[in-house]
């Protein structure tokens, strides 16, 4: 089984993980989604999402952009970044199940504003 995490905003794929509504939770078996829910963002503190995340059993997390320390916390707890990513969440979640989606290295380089991401 295989525990994918959408970093999610009015059901799209949020553009930054960290400031996002919601994190969409896709269990997965046979490369085939067998589960979905929806749990809130408990709240954007430095270092304490990937933990979070962890702790829910995610392998991998998707979304818009992240910061390079996020990503760098994400790798440390054995969960995939996947950046870059916009649309329907289970769409996304889709073409990673069938090896269609990469990583483009969005990686937020401001955070004041939200939203303000950078390739």
């Amino acid at each position: 089984m295989l525990k994918i995490a959408v970093a999610s905003e009015n059901k799209m794929v949020a553009e930054h993980f960290g400031h996002c509504e919601s994190f969409m939770l896709f269990e997965t078996k046979n490369n085939e989604i067998s589960k979905i829910e929806t749990i809130a963002n408990p709240g954007h503190r430095p270092g304490f999402l990937p933990s979070f995340l962890a702790n829910q059993k995610v392998n991998v997390i998707i979304a818009g952009g992240m910061g390079a320390r996020a990503i760098e916390l994400f790798n440390e707890n054995n969960i995939e970044v996947i950046v870059g990513a916009e649309g329907c969440p289970t769409k996304v979640v889709n073409s990673y199940l069938a090896g269609e989606l990469e990583s483009t290295g969005s990686v937020c380089h401001e955070h004041k504003h939200h939203g303000e991401c950078g390739e």
